[in-house]
């Protein structure tokens, strides 16, 4: 590598400087973008939970091998609904569900089991396309607009049709939820079959209620609006921890920026002293020869 006059040292230092300033306002950006989705977030999670708990109520009055997304096969077609970000500069948050898929696969594929892929993010869709996956359906620019159920209703139309028509035997969700605000892991939960926790000892308390106009309808209901809003929040999780990603990921940066300027300032101080000391040698040496 060819030694840097001080000139360039000084550019690169610039260089350095005008990236921190990028990923510092990135950091601000996304600190904000935190704030809104984690109260989105902490509206979701006690509803998304207390749908399940009624769900586990109400499956209590119902012969669940009526019902087809109740019912529960054999697992030989497995769907898999991956959710990633669209956009990257958020750390390892894409690559770690991309991983924790690869290896659910592969462990699916040794026990002889057909896998199905409905990717959302463009990260997903750009990974998985062309590889030789069976991609059901692909979604990408979903975080584009404000995050509602309209779309998720349209993916679970498309899966309560898929599992009731037995082309699919279990569907898995994977994605990435908030932990604190520097942590977050990745979730893989089974979407269908839907199993209920029943809960033996409240079914006579549950009994002195009448369910209108009946039990059935009220769980066709109560399944198609868990179902939607399932992934609805998954998506609301995602976008969280992205967003707690790249807040961490920038903060990160602007730190590395900030060391990387440390060590330039040294190296452009060390080559500035040599550019002097050599002039003054030179400059000695002149005045030596005029003066013999």
């Amino acid at each position: 590598m060819a030694k840097l006059s001080p000139r360039d040292i000084k550019r690169k230092i610039q260089g350095i400087k005008n990236t921190q300033r990028i990923t510092k306002a990135m950091k601000a950006v996304s600190a904000a973008k935190l704030n809104k989705a984690r109260a989105m977030l902490n509206a979701t999670r006690p509803y998304s939970e207390r749908l399940y708990d009624l769900i586990n109520d109400v499956a209590a009055f119902v012969d669940r091998d009526i019902h087809p997304l109740l019912q529960v096969r054999d697992e030989k077609k497995i769907d898999y609904i991956v959710i990633t970000a669209d956009r990257g500069l958020a750390g390892a948050f894409n690559s770690y569900v991309i991983k924790r898929t690869l290896s659910d696969i592969q462990k699916f594929q040794q026990e002889g089991k057909e896998v199905n892929l409905i990717l959302i993010g463009r990260k997903a869709v750009q990974f998985f396309k062309n590889k030789g996956y069976n991609i059901i359906e692909s979604y990408e620019d979903v975080y584009r607009d404000n995050l509602n159920l309209t779309f998720t209703s349209k993916v679970g139309s498309i899966l309560s049709e898929r599992y009731e028509n037995q082309k699919t035997d279990a569907i898995y969700l994977i994605n990435n939820e908030l932990i604190t605000t520097a942590t977050y892991e990745t979730k893989v939960r089974k979407l269908f079959p839907i199993e209920p926790e029943l809960d033996y000892s409240k079914i006579s308390e549950l009994s002195r209620y009448n369910i209108e106009p009946s039990a059935d309808e009220v769980l066709e209901e109560l399944l198609i609006r868990y179902i939607n809003f399932q992934l609805y929040r998954a998506l609301v999780e995602s976008s969280t921890a992205e967003h707690a990603a790249r807040m961490l990921a920038m903060d990160n940066a602007t730190r590395n920026a900030g060391e990387a300027i440390k060590r330039w300032t040294v190296i452009f101080n060390k080559a500035r002293q040599e550019a002097i000391t050599t002039e003054l040698i030179d400059i000695i040496n002149a005045a030596t020869a005029i003066q013999k």
